[in-house]
């Protein structure tokens, strides 16, 4: 017997994921829009519930006997693939699901594009290359292997690339509660560089507008999209706006990004392959199939969402205490001095 596709008249869409910082918002929008939306995921979200009017799954995704129990007889008219990391993942994953979508949405990041980019500001037409950071590579590498498929077999497939996309859960430096904590208590904080870059933060309900426009769109068969705000703040700012937000003055001290990745590789990566580089974007493509759509969650209002909703309970006011002795080490050796 052939794969179910839908229920009723409704469009069908499976969100592999569904509860975490992007997809929750795009789930509770995609059923706004009046899709069937089933959310396939662990069920173990502390922070993000599924979305109201949404099936749920639950299932690990690289437990493949479960998924196949979970999906059995089942196709949707979309799939929306928030959990793949690596080729071999999305390999697992097409061949799993052959036969029984519409049109495949994968999830790509927008690190994956040329860094540090020759000009900007970034479009769709940037090349990819990221020789920093394993993840970006990876993100590029399941990319090439969609188009591959696309152009030789015609898979319907759409590649999205999000940004620096937040939600109140997630502060946007390394450490996240560990910097604000910081300035609470009058500390120093460690911007990586000179603080002058410029950087997009996209709210994730913003992401989500635009996002939902182009599921089950025809015109969006092998095209890639990214989607993030028009507003760009460098990083002195957006520390400022965290701690005006906290009520208090951010003191900052500037270390260079080599210089933290000398002290942890991991971190390091994700400043030179990502954060330390000036990125700002052109969404005139995505607006061809959200005609009209527009950020409007500026970060200043992002900034008290995320300390409200940390303040408002002290388990959420985590603090890495390694990663805070490794800013004192920082800021020991390179604390300005005066002459």
């Amino acid at each position: 017997m052939a794969p179910t596709r839908g229920t009723g008249s409704a469009r069908s869409v499976l969100f592999i994921g569904g509860t975490g910082v992007i997809s929750t918002a795009c789930a509770r929008a995609a059923v706004a829009e009046g899709f069937a939306v089933t959310l396939l995921n662990r069920g173990t979200s502390s922070t993000h519930e599924p979305a109201a009017g949404a099936e749920v799954l639950t299932a690990d995704v690289r437990d493949l006997d479960a998924v196949r129990g979970v999906l059995a007889g089942r196709a949707f008219d979309v799939v929306v693939d928030f959990l793949t990391f690596t080729p071999d993942q999305l390999t697992t994953n097409l061949d799993l699901l052959e036969g029984r979508f519409g049109q495949y949405v994968f999830i790509s990041s927008a690190s994956a594009y040329q860094t540090p980019p020759t000009h900007g500001p970034v479009t769709e037409s940037t090349p990819l290359r990221n020789p920093f950071w394993q993840y970006s590579r990876d993100k590029i590498a399941c990319e090439d292997l969609l188009v591959s498929r696309y152009r030789d077999h015609g898979l319907p497939m759409t590649i999205v690339r999000p940004s620096h996309t937040y939600d109140h859960t997630l502060l946007p430096f390394t450490g996240g509660w560990t910097v604000v904590q910081r300035m609470l208590e009058g500390r120093e904080v460690v911007v990586p560089g000179d603080g002058t870059s410029w950087w997009t933060l996209t709210h994730h309900e913003d992401f989500a507008r635009a996002f939902v426009r182009l599921l089950d769109r025809p015109q969006a068969i092998g095209e890639a999209f990214h989607i993030t705000s028009d507003e760009a703040l460098n990083w002195d700012r957006i520390h400022q706006e965290v701690a005006a937000a906290a009520g208090v003055e951010a003191r900052i001290v500037h270390v260079a990004s080599d210089a933290i990745a000398a002290q942890d590789k991991e971190i390091g990566a994700s400043l030179v392959g990502d954060k330390s580089n000036a990125m700002v974007f052109d969404n005139t493509k995505v607006r061809t199939l959200a005609p009209g759509w527009r950020a409007l969650v500026p970060f200043r209002r992002g900034a008290a969402e995320l300390v409200a909703w940390h303040l408002a309970d002290k388990s959420r006011q985590r603090v890495d205490r390694d990663l805070d002795a490794m800013y004192d080490r920082l800021l020991e050796a390179y604390r300005p001095r005066a002459l």
